[in-house]
Order: C-alpha cells, then sequence, then structure tokens
C-alpha cells in the first residue's frame, strides 16, 4: 500500500475552530433524572427551584428564653425586669420552633435564675432577636441553580433542604475508546513482571484515556484490541456508530504509515474534518464526523495521545454538558536552558519546575511522544507558539501545572549527573516530611555546576574526576563556580564500569577491546563525568576516540545506555553497576567514583535543604541503595568539604 500523505495540515487552532465549530447546542446529551444525594458532579439540564422554605418554622437559634420583645423594653443592669416562667418566657433550645406567641430569644448566658419559677433579665430584646424565622435559608419557589450548573458537595444540602430530591441532569457522554494495533497485549493477559515476547506491546493508551474520559464527566467503554486490518477497523467504526455512544475515540492508526487505515474508514462513512495538526506532540490527530457524532483518531504514542484528548476530546465533552472546561493555573518560569523549538509547530513541552530564589524555573523533560513518565514527572507544561524559534534561558515565559502551586515551593530542584540514588532519594523525602519533593534534571555533572552558577537548581549532582589529582569535583568547582560558597555532600560511592549484552558474547574485558570492529559502543553525553572519566581512561590506554564504533552515539542517563545494549543497538556502554543490574546485564569495573551533591552555602539552612539531608542519612535509604548494586552509600549525607569564592580564597590569611 502507498504511504498516504496527511491532508491540508491545520494549526492547532484552527483545527479546534473546524472540529468545535461542528457541535454546537443542540449536540447536548440528553436527559436523565438521579438522586440530590447522588448528584455530585452532574450537571443540571434545567433551573432547580426549591419546594420548600427552609426553615419551614420560626425556630430559636439559640438556647436561652422565648419572650415577647416588647416586654423586655427598658431592661438594663440597673433595672433588671424579671419575667415568669409561666407566662412572660418559655425555655428553648436551638433549632426548636418559637412557641406563640414570643417572638424573640435571650441567650441563657444573658438569663439570671430565680428560685420562684421566675428569670431576670438585665437588657432589652429586639423583634426576631436569634431567631431564625421562615425561609431564612431558602424560600419555596426560590431558584437554587440555573441549568449547566455543576453539582458540588454542599450544593446537595441546598437540594436536600430545599426539598428537590431529585433533579434532572445531563446523561453522562458515553465514549467508545478502540484500541488498534497487532503487536498490542491487553495487560490483564500477562502476569505483572512477566516479561513480553518481541515485537509485543503492553495496551495502556486506552486506560489513559478512559480515566481523562471519567475527568471529563464522561462514560469511558473501552472495546478489545484491534488489529491492524482496514476491515476490522471499518467494522468496529460502524458498530461504534450505530450504538448509543456519543463519540468514538480510535487510538494509534492515526498518522501517515502504510497501514494506518483511520482515516480512510472515516472518510468512506462520514468526513474527514482535520487531517493532522500543528502540534507537537500530537501531529497525526484525526477529526471526522460520521452520522454526526464526533470520531477522533487519536495518536498512538502515549504522550500524543494524552495531549490530543486535552485539546480536542475534552472540550467536547464538556460542551456535550452544556458547560465548559476549567482553566488550568499558570504561572512565570525562567527556563534553566535554551529551549529550540521546531517553527510553525506549536509545542508541548513538559517540565519540571521548582522555585529557586524568589522565582520559579523550569527543566526541560525528554521531548519523547512515546514516553508516558515525562508527564508523570511533570510539574507543568510550556507551550511554544508556531510562529517561535523557540525560548531563550533568560526569558520569563509562562507554564501550565500540573499540580498545585504550594507543592513547587516545597520542590528541591537537583540538577547534573544521572544517578538511580536520587530517585531513591525522592521517596524516602517523601515519604520522611509528606511535603517535600525531589525535581532532578539530567544535564550531565558539568551542566549541573552551570545551573548552580546562574541559580537555577538547589543542588548540583556531579562525579568530575580531576586527572591530574585523582580528586572529585573540588578542582571543577573552583574553576566554574569562582564566586559563590558552596558545600560539598557526599551522596555515594560508585561503581563505574562497562555495561555488556548478558554472557557478554563478544568477549569484552576492558576499554581496549572497544576499538574492535565487531563492537559497538554507546557513550554519555559531553559534559558527564562518565564521559569524562571514559576519556581518562582512554587515555590512559592510548586509545584515540575515533577508533571506537559508537562514540559519538551518546545517551543523557544510565539507564538509556543499558536500555540501548538490551535492545542491540550497542554492544557496551559505560555506566554505573546499578543500571546492569537492573536490566540482568553484565558488567565490567573500572573504577569506583565519588558522586557528590553541591549546594550553595547560602541556602544550607533552608528547611527543604535539611529534609534532603536527613534523609540522605537515614538508615533506610543507605540500605535501599545499597540494595540496587554497585553502591557505597556508607557516608551519604556527609559533609565532604567547604568551596569558598575566590574572593574570600584570596582575603585567607
Amino acid at each position: 500500500m502507498k504511504r498516504q500523505v496527511y491532508l491540508s495540515m491545520k494549526s492547532l487552532e484552527e483545527a479546534q475552530n473546524i472540529f468545535l465549530s461542528r457541535f454546537g447546542p443542540g449536540q447536548k446529551t440528553g436527559v436523565t433524572r438521579v438522586k440530590a444525594e447522588e448528584s455530585h458532579g452532574r450537571i443540571t439540564a434545567e433551573p432547580v427551584f426549591a419546594k420548600r422554605s427552609a426553615p419551614s418554622y420560626h425556630a430559636s437559634a439559640m438556647d436561652g428564653i422565648a419572650v415577647k420583645a416588647e416586654q423586655t423594653y427598658g431592661a438594663t443592669e440597673r433595672a433588671p425586669i424579671t419575667l415568669s416562667l409561666d407566662t412572660d418566657a418559655t425555655w428553648v433550645n436551638t433549632g426548636q420552633p418559637l412557641p406563640k406567641p414570643f417572638n424573640a430569644v435571650i441567650m441563657i448566658e444573658d438569663v439570671h435564675m430565680m428560685d420562684d419559677g421566675h428569670v431576670e433579665i438585665r437588657s432589652s430584646a429586639y423583634p426576631w432577636q436569634h431567631v431564625r424565622k421562615v425561609g431564612e435559608d431558602i424560600v419555596a419557589t426560590q431558584l437554587l441553580f440555573p441549568q449547566n450548573h455543576s453539582i458540588r458537595p454542599y450544593d446537595i444540602g441546598a437540594l436536600i433542604s430545599g426539598g428537590a430530591f431529585s433533579l434532572n441532569v445531563r446523561k453522562r457522554p458515553r465514549v467508545i475508546i478502540v484500541p488498534t494495533g497487532s503487536e498490542l497485549i491487553p495487560h490483564e493477559d500477562i502476569a505483572e513482571g512477566e516479561p513480553l515476547g518481541e515485537g509485543r506491546i503492553v495496551e495502556y493508551n486506552a486506560r489513559v484515556l478512559a480515566a481523562l474520559v471519567r475527568e471529563s464527566g464522561g462514560i469511558p467503554l473501552v472495546h478489545p484490541i484491534v488489529s491492524d486490518s482496514e476491515k476490522d477497523i471499518k467494522n468496529v467504526l460502524r458498530k461504534c456508530v450505530d450504538s448509543e455512544a456519543d463519540m468514538v475515540i480510535i487510538n494509534a492508526g492515526s498518522s501517515a504509515g502504510s497501514k494506518d487505515f483511520t482515516v480512510h474508514a472515516i472518510g468512506e462513512m462520514g468526513e474527514v474534518l482535520v487531517h493532522g495538526v500543528a502540534m507537537m506532540p500530537g501531529k497525526p490527530t484525526i477529526l471526522g464526523i460520521v452520522e454526526g457524532k464526533p470520531v477522533i483518531g487519536n495518536p498512538g504514542y502515549a504522550v500524543s495521545a494524552a495531549l490530543s484528548f486535552e485539546q480536542f476530546v475534552k472540550p467536547v465533552l464538556y460542551a456535550f454538558q452544556g458547560i465548559t472546561p476549567p482553566k488550568k493555573p499558570t504561572i512565570a518560569v525562567h527556563p534553566t536552558r535554551d529551549i529550540p523549538s521546531k517553527v510553525g509547530i506549536e509545542e508541548f513541552l513538559r517540565v519540571n519546575i521548582g522555585m529557586v530564589g524568589d522565582h520559579y524555573v523550569a527543566t526541560p523533560l525528554a521531548r519523547a511522544a512515546g514516553s508516558i513518565t515525562t508527564l508523570t514527572r511533570a510539574e507543568g507544561i510550556i507551550r511554544i507558539p508556531a510562529l517561535s524559534e523557540g525560548i531563550s534561558q533568560g526569558q520569563k515565559t509562562v507554564a501550565e501545572l500540573l499540580v498545585d502551586e504550594e507543592a513547587l515551593s516545597n520542590t528541591v530542584v537537583i540538577i547534573g549527573s544521572h544517578d538511580m540514588a536520587l530517585d531513591i532519594l525522592g521517596d524516602e523525602v517523601k515519604r520522611s516530611s509528606g511535603h517535600v519533593r525531589i525535581s532532578s534534571g539530567n544535564v550531565g555533572s558539568l551542566g549541573g555546576l552551570l545551573a548552580i552558577r546562574k541559580g537555577t537548581c538547589h543542588m548540583a549532582g556531579s562525579h568530575l574526576l580531576d586527572t591530574e589529582t585523582g580528586e572529585y569535583n573540588l578542582s571543577y568547582i573552583k574553576r566554574y563556580i569562582p564566586n559563590m560558597d558552596v558545600m560539598v555532600f557526599h551522596l555515594v560511592l560508585r561503581d563505574q564500569g562497562l555495561i555488556l549484552k548478558k554472557g557478554n558474547p563478544k568477549g569484552i574485558e576492558s576499554v581496549r577491546d572497544l576499538v574492535r570492529e565487531d563492537v559497538m559502543f554507546v557513550n554519555r553525553q559531553g559534559g558527564s563525568g562518565t564521559r569524562v572519566l571514559f576519556d581518562y581512561k582512554l587515555s590512559q590506554a592510548g586509545i584515540s576516540s575515533d577508533k571506537i564504533k559508537g562514540y559519538d552515539h551518546e545517551e543523557f542517563t544510565h539507564m538509556a545506555v543499558a536500555v540501548d545494549i538490551l535492545s542491540g543497538a550497542a554492544d557496551c556502554g559505560m555506566g554505573i553497576h546499578a543500571a546492569a543490574k537492573a536490566l540482568d546485564l553484565d558488567f565490567v569495573p573500572i573504577e569506583q567514583e565519588q558522586y557528590d551533591l553541591i549546594i550553595p552555602s547560602r541556602m544550607l539552612d533552608q528547611p527543604n535543604i535539611q529534609s534532603a539531608l536527613g534523609a540522605m542519612r537515614s538508615d533506610n535509604f543507605r540500605k535501599r541503595v545499597a540494595a540496587l548494586g554497585g553502591y557505597d552509600p556508607s557516608r551519604s549525607g556527609e559533609r565532604f568539604a567547604e568551596v569558598k569564592s575566590e574572593q574570600d580564597r584570596n582575603v585567607e590569611p
């Protein structure tokens, strides 16, 4: 089959306008009646009026005595008035009906008891004092809620109090989600941790989309997986459109590949409105209508699927219910580095966010559209306009928040070299403090030191070897952070070496074997401590880097290196023992190195920083890190050195 091309690519705004304009007020879902106590989150389909007043009688608002206000006039401390409990007053409790002919209540604290069935009052009452009159809260026939109102928990109290024990609400939109792909396996069909066969992928996009449908007030109906067959997709689409569903989402099968049949199915049965949107991730989105129902060809990559849902499916689901989606809160952020972007495509960049000093900083996460963890780890999304070439580091921009803003002030931002112990640290800090969070960005050791210098993080993770002295980090700190006092704390000692395929089939024993023609290497990025160590070992062995196949193939984390080797993209790579162990790969140790955290001295007393240091020193953290393999955490959290600024060093005696 010939590869199809995208029909006329639309901008995000144009695609939204085309799609949403086809679903006006007449497209709202039907009406159903629900009990008041079951109405939370439902949308009223018509105005709701009170059927009774509340309270429905004059009620005492205080414990005390009911009186006739006019009989109390003139009472003072010097001229008290005595009332008979038989004729002039009577005891009442809060909520009790006010007996006739009384019209006021005096609090019990202001009543002086006498021994002969009388009471004495020393201040006068006014009519209806401390009395809840009929209809004070709700008057029968008054409007409780207009149509298109979302019922909140306390609204239920008003409904029941006003006698509206049931109400008409919009039916929840029913959305059929159809996952497609011959390579997909239902997660129910495999055991936890069971390895997948080659070329098989566990399906989870449909479950993510189902949760997003529920969050948008709809009812998700997940269809069994459909194979990559034009006939099967057409048959399923016909069945879905003929059902009581209000919308159909076909996940995957929505790009320009030779086996993407969704656009043909929609075009034959209805109308394709948009095929391809100038957004990233989410470009392959298809928007169509079949028999008056919206049909969305949702991209197969996880992040693309989620962002396409947010931009197109969610607004329609809310429109069906007569309401508009809530706007996400936004904050101003400063990127921690320059962020280039492709002109002509609106990009949704996932970022980590934390408050450093008096402003928020945003560290970009990987742009991979298939990496669901870029959403689970993100605190926000920066939208880069289609006409922009990107955002510079010094440029303030806006981020849509995915977490509460309060959480950002409790975030410790760690930028620098990747290490698996940081993930353990994040969990331990959260466990021990309950509110402090760790946000880490992997830019290499040198990148971490530069982030400290620029004030865009709280800590930098570094393991830079001074090849002349054999010392770690200190000489680099003095060189790259000359004008700042910093403290250096041990995180771990860790084993660095060569990560190899299980069983070491090519018999790789040292860096000298990497020059062989049959060995493909994968490297860490320039500026990383691992790269510095590797280059040093090459120098010691007298090996030129251009003799190594794959030297320029770079990854940003130890786990990415290990995955390349597991997948067969490389035979060998430089990384830590823990990454090899995690994926059951072989490992040849080369060096035990020192990994430290560098913290500006001025930040050391901050409670969040102290929480992180306390977690690093804990027995639980050390035990968990040691269990990863290849780590010595016996000195975790200990202060290793204090490095004064160059100015301070110059004035020392």
